[in-house]
């Protein structure tokens, strides 16, 4: 593995892995304090719609599916911010819509587009220096974001009707999380892809969870465990010629088996 380091695509892997395996702990905890665990993967094959665009007029797909979960994580917000109990129904069809809509951009694109495979499975071997450059701001705004008002956000994701009497503005916060979320899951598309997205913002964080005394110590433990996943499921994918985002998320699973074991024998 360490000869491998000599090449840049495999620098970037590894400095990718690490920036989206830590916001993926933070915001993964949120989503799970939240009881939003369907919101990433509704989020992940909505954002699918912004790659269909943009991969019918030609734009960066990053922004596309960028572009594509903020609306969607907006939209969401608006329709469940007084009814949480039904954010489930609201993403599932926010959810096949998104998927709709990119499946039939895609069949409307002139030819077969390559990259595209690597949206629904991962391509952390193909990040390149601007998709680092966004992965390490996002990670430095949610850490600032979640230090400054971490007492705001731990008061939302608990109890909002408490939150809400002690002046905390609810509706921000709450769409805060939500978009922050959206971002989290698009950089972590990028490494495991749409379809695996799920596994590596919630296995960590259940482990975490199992550990942690505090929403911090969970977020601090999720992200540590995160980049441990991602490193070996990188060092397997290597050297066995293996695709990165499933040998990240196998690692994780397998993980997560050897720990429920150990823990119930406790």
């Amino acid at each position: 593995m360490l000869e491998a380091l000599q090449f840049e695509f495999m620098q970037h892997a590894l400095i990718a892995g690490i920036l989206v395996s830590l916001t993926a702990g933070i915001i993964g905890s949120l989503i799970v304090v939240n009881r939003m665990v369907f919101l990433a993967g509704g989020i992940a094959h909505t954002s699918y719609g912004g790659i269909g665009l943009a991969v019918y007029f030609g734009l960066p797909i990053f922004f596309g599916a960028s572009l594509f979960a903020l609306l969607s994580a907006i939209l969401i917000a608006q329709l469940t911010l007084k009814k949480r109990h039904r954010i489930d129904t609201f993403i599932g069809l926010i959810w096949a819509v998104g998927m709709a809509i990119g499946v039939i951009f895609v069949d409307l694109t002139p030819g077969y587009n390559v990259d595209l495979m690597s949206y629904l499975f991962g391509s952390i071997l193909a990040v390149s220096t601007q998709d680092l450059y966004f992965m390490g701001t996002l990670l430095i705004v949610v850490v600032l974001i979640v230090t400054l008002r971490y007492r705001d956000i731990l008061a939302v994701s608990y109890d909002a009707q408490y939150a809400s009497l002690r002046g905390v503005n609810v509706p921000f916060f709450y769409t805060l999380i939500l978009i922050l979320s959206a971002l989290t899951v698009v950089v972590a598309i990028k490494v495991v892809g749409l379809i695996l997205v799920i596994a590596l913002l919630t296995i960590p964080v259940y482990i975490a969870e199992k550990l942690a005394s505090s929403l911090f110590r969970m977020m601090f433990l999720s992200g540590l465990f995160a980049s441990c996943f991602t490193l070996m499921g990188l060092f397997l994918s290597y050297n066995y010629n293996l695709s990165s985002g499933a040998s990240i998320i196998i690692v994780s699973a397998l993980s997560l088996g050897l720990f429920l074991l150990l823990y119930r024998q406790k």
